[in-house]
């Protein structure tokens, strides 16, 4: 259910419904390596191999039936498959909770405005339900159309043959930041600039920002003030606007689906933000030429550049998580990469997400929430504003998380209560190694790198330690995966350096 906090900010209260006993005893396990401050974490990608060892267990009874799904973008399919427990198996439950669930994640990892199923009858036409007005993820087939402007689409299909087939279009932008640039990466709490020269960065700057303002004239007045007060900096005429935001960014630098400005009226939206990036370059910057990718994108090309390898997934734990993969030649997947909204952790308790009506979801485990939600716990001393059950640290502002992860960093800095706090850090490690081994699914990993406002500091340190425990322990074939990161500088402005190579330069 959408309402309107004390702001009038407009976020979700958590909908989704407990999954039932049978589905529990199918799907829920404990990790290998516990969360210290989080006892009752039961990562997705835990609960799927559960699941799947249960699958093996029921196969010397006969085999089981299977569910084939595609999810359609623009120039693109994702499709998938799972073994499913029929109608009268006790493992019902469990097998249309995973379905649902794992068309959630390939719907927010890659993005779709159409998903077809076949398999079972009772099983696709219940997914069909829950992907229809009033079902479950009415969320995603709602959000969906907005991102792409085409109406959504779920259809079920008499054989898996009659899916359309897997096709991945790779994306390749700018290396080479040569010239007088400046670049822009859209956070939840601020607006980043850098002014870059011949691959140097001369000046950033990060300017905070309401991400609530119903106005988008607020928004375009805010980003336009910092780019100029950066553009100042060059030392000679500005030629090529890199940039970065949360959300789908179209091919042509639109912002098709942007959560940087969740409360503009949807006509609005589509009037004044959707061109936003193409109208600043065109009615402030004299039409030089701009490109904005996905900030998760820019996470991975700053990582690729950085240590000059492929194979990289990027996270930048920020006011959110921003996340991205980089190919071994350089070039990008293309998909949305809003990660942030995935399934994550399958305890029936795990806490909502303001920015859709699911529990569970990466975004509070894998960014600034997921600090401040575990900062009582880590023994830092807060204000009554700042407890996790004020209703201030419920809304969709991201002001008071941004103070509250200043009070942990403080408190790690003091070895009274350094020893306490340090499990926060510990505990989101532990949710970046589960999440690492759940993007391995459909990515060939080997380079991981992690930057963002939660990694400064000894934290980011002991974030990688403990990631690592946990593919070591739960996840042996991937215990080569390398972390990196990046200077104190680069964490906090690295995408906006990697996005100023993203234009070409004119000719």
């Amino acid at each position: 259910m959408q309402v309107e906090d004390a702001n009038g900010a407009m976020v979700y209260t958590c909908t989704d419904p407990m999954m039932s006993d049978a589905a529990m005893k199918f799907l829920l396990t404990r990790p290998s390596v516990p969360a210290p401050l989080d006892p009752n974490f039961c990562p997705f990608v835990l609960g799927k191999r559960h699941y799947m060892k249960k699958v093996a267990d029921s196969m010397q009874y006969g085999k089981l039936d299977e569910l084939a799904f595609s999810v359609e973008r623009p120039g693109a399919v994702g499709r998938d498959k799972l073994p499913v427990f029929s109608e009268s198996h006790e493992g019902y439950d469990a097998s249309v909770f995973l379905a649902g669930e794992a068309i959630r994640y390939m719907l927010w990892q890659r993005g779709g405005f159409k998903l077809m199923l076949s398999g079972p009858k009772k099983i696709c036409q219940d997914l069909q339900a829950a992907y229809s007005k009033g079902g479950k993820y009415e969320f995603e087939m709602t959000t969906m159309p907005k991102i792409y402007g085409v109406p959504w689409e779920c259809k079920i299909v008499e054989k898996a043959e009659d899916l359309p087939a897997k096709q991945e279009e790779p994306i390749v932008c700018g290396k080479v930041a040569s010239g007088c640039r400046i670049a822009f990466d859209l956070g939840k709490s601020d607006v980043k600039t850098v002014a870059v020269k011949d691959g140097e960065v001369l000046d950033s700057a990060e300017t905070e920002w309401d991400v609530t303002n119903p106005d988008p004239q607020y928004h375009y007045d805010v980003i336009v003030k910092a780019m100029k007060a950066t553009a100042a900096k060059l030392p000679g005429p500005l030629q090529a606007i890199g940039g970065s935001a949360t959300g789908a960014v179209s091919a042509n630098s639109e912002a098709t689906w942007c959560d940087c400005f969740p409360n503009v009226p949807p006509d609005t939206y589509k009037e004044k933000v959707v061109p936003i990036f193409n109208t600043i370059a065109k009615n402030e910057f004299g039409g030089v030429p701009i490109k904005v990718i996905n900030d998760g994108e820019v996470t991975a090309v700053a990582g690729g550049q950085m240590i000059g390898e492929g194979c990289l997934f990027g996270i930048s734990l920020g006011s959110s998580e921003g996340s991205g993969y980089v190919y071994a030649d350089g070039s990008l997947t293309g998909w949305i990469n809003e990660n942030a909204y995935n399934p994550f952790d399958l305890n029936p308790e795990a806490p909502g997400n303001v920015w859709s009506p699911h529990r569970g979801d990466a975004a509070v485990y894998l960014g600034q929430r997921a600090a401040t939600r575990l900062a009582q716990k880590g023994g830092v001393e807060l204000p009554e504003e700042m407890l996790p059950s004020n209703p201030k640290m419920q809304a969709a502002s991201h002001v008071p998380h941004a103070q509250c992860l200043k009070k942990i960093q403080a408190a790690m800095k003091d070895p009274k209560t350094e020893p306490q706090a340090r499990k926060i850090y510990e505990t989101i490690g532990v949710y970046m190694g589960y999440a690492i081994a759940q993007y391995c699914e459909y990515l060939p990993i080997k380079n991981v790198l992690i930057l963002g406002r939660v990694t400064t500091g000894h934290g980011g340190d002991i974030m990688m330690e403990w990631a690592k425990k946990v593919l070591v322990a739960d996840f042996p074939e991937l215990g080569d995966i390398k972390f990196h990161t990046p200077s104190e500088h680069m964490k906090r402005v690295g995408q906006c350096v990697a996005a100023a190579a993203l234009p070409e330069l004119k000719n």
